[in-house]
C-alpha cells in the first residue's frame, strides 16, 4: 500500500526500501541536463530576438497559452490530485490533468508523485530528496550550497529518490496513469509540437511556427521549471512561517502567482491535503480556483479544505 503522509511526524531515516534504484544514472543525467540547459541556451536567443525587434504578439500568446495549462497540469495534477488526494474527479479529467503535467517535462508522474510523497515523509531530514537543510556546512557557502542542490542539483543525484512500490503503488495499479507514465516521452513531444502549430497558425509563416516553439516550448519550459524549482528552494530558506511544522517551509508571497498558489508552501506543510494553500482571501491561489470551478460543475468532489478552528491551533 502507498505511503501517503498526512502530517509529518518526524519518522526515522529512510531504509532501501524508501529509494528508487536507477538503471542507468548516466543516461539520466544527460537527459536532465539537456532538459536542464537547451531552455536557458534558448534565452540567449530570447534575447537577441527581443534585440532584434523580432518579437510578436503571437509569441506571447503560445507562451500563455502553453504556460498556464501546464503549470496546472503539475499544481492540481501531479500535486494536489494525484500526489495528495485533495479532490475526487473523473476518469477523463484525471487522464487529462496527468497529460498536462507530463507534457511539461518535469519527469514522468509516478517518478514525480513518489518523490514528492517521500519529501513529506522525511521533511528537512535525512531522506528528503530535495531539502536545501541536509548535509551542508555553516555560513553563507552552506546556505547557497543548499539552495543549489534544493533548486537543481538533487535532480542529477539518485542517493533519496523515491522507490515507486512504496510510495507510489496505487498510480503504478492504475492503468491509465500507468500508460501515461509509460508514454511520457509521447506527451513530451506533444508539448512541443503543439506551440509549434500554434505559432504557424497564429502567423501564417513557419517562422512563426519556429518562434512559438522556441516561445510555448523553450521558454515555457524555462520559466515552468524554475518556479518549480523555486518552491523546492526558496521557500524552505525564505519566507515568513504562519503555521508551526517539523520543517523548514516558508510562505513566499511574490511567486504565488507564477506558482499558481504553490508558493503558501507552509501552508501546504501544515496541511498537505488541502486542495487550497491560499488560506486567506489575500493568498493568491488559481489551482485552488481552478479546483472549486470543477465542483461547481460537477467534475471534483471530496475536495479537503481546513477549518479555521483547525488552523488557528496550529498557528504560530
Amino acid at each position: 500500500m502507498a505511503v501517503m503522509e498526512q502530517e509529518h511526524t518526524g519518522p526515522p531515516g529512510p531504509g532501501p526500501e524508501d529509494i528508487q534504484p536507477v538503471g542507468d544514472k548516466r543516461l539520466d543525467r544527460f537527459l536532465t541536463g539537456m532538459v536542464t540547459v537547451l531552455p536557458i541556451l534558448a534565452l540567449g536567443f530570447v534575447g537577441w530576438q527581443l534585440w532584434e525587434t523580432a518579437l510578436h504578439w503571437y509569441d506571447l500568446v503560445v507562451f500563455a497559452v502553453m504556460y498556464i495549462p501546464l503549470t496546472l497540469g503539475i499544481t492540481v495534477g501531479f500535486h494536489r490530485h494525484f500526489t495528495h488526494r485533495a479532490f475526487k474527479t473523473r476518469p477523463w479529467v484525471r487522464a487529462t490533468l496527468a497529460v498536462l503535467g507530463s507534457a511539461a517535462i518535469e519527469g514522468p508522474i509516478i517518478a514525480w508523485v513518489a518523490d514528492h510523497r517521500k519529501h513529506h515523509a522525511f521533511a528537512d531530514q535525512h531522506g528528503d530528496p530535495h531539502s536545501p537543510h541536509v548535509d551542508v556546512g555553516p555560513g553563507l557557502r552552506g546556505v547557497m550550497a543548499g539552495l543549489f542542490h534544493a533548486h537543481v542539483g538533487w535532480l542529477f543525484i539518485h542517493n533519496q529518490r523515491a522507490r515507486k512500490e512504496r510510495y507510489a503503488r496505487d498510480l503504478m495499479e492504475d492503468p491509465t496513469i500507468a500508460f501515461i507514465d509509460r508514454t511520457f516521452f509521447y506527451w513530451v513531444a506533444l508539448g512541443l509540437l503543439v506551440p509549434f502549430g500554434l505559432g504557424f497558425l497564429l502567423s501564417g509563416s513557419w517562422v512563426g511556427g519556429l518562434t512559438g516553439l522556441l516561445w510555448g516550448g523553450a521558454v515555457r519550459m524555462l520559466v515552468l521549471h524554475h518556479v518549480t524549482y523555486s518552491i523546492n528552494s526558496i521557500c524552505h530558506v525564505f519566507g515568513r512561517r504562519r503555521f508551526d511544522t517539523d520543517d523548514h517551509s516558508r510562505n513566499v508571497a511574490w511567486l504565488s502567482l507564477f506558482s499558481m498558489g504553490e508558493a503558501w508552501h507552509n501552508n501546504h506543510h501544515a496541511f498537505p491535503t488541502s486542495a487550497e494553500h491560499g488560506l486567506r482571501r489575500a493568498e493568491l491561489d488559481p489551482s485552488a480556483l481552478v479546483i472549486r470551478t470543477l465542483e461547481r460543475l460537477g467534475l471534483a468532489w471530496d475536495v479537503v479544505r481546513v477549518s479555521p478552528e483547525r488552523q488557528a491551533r496550529k498557528a504560530v
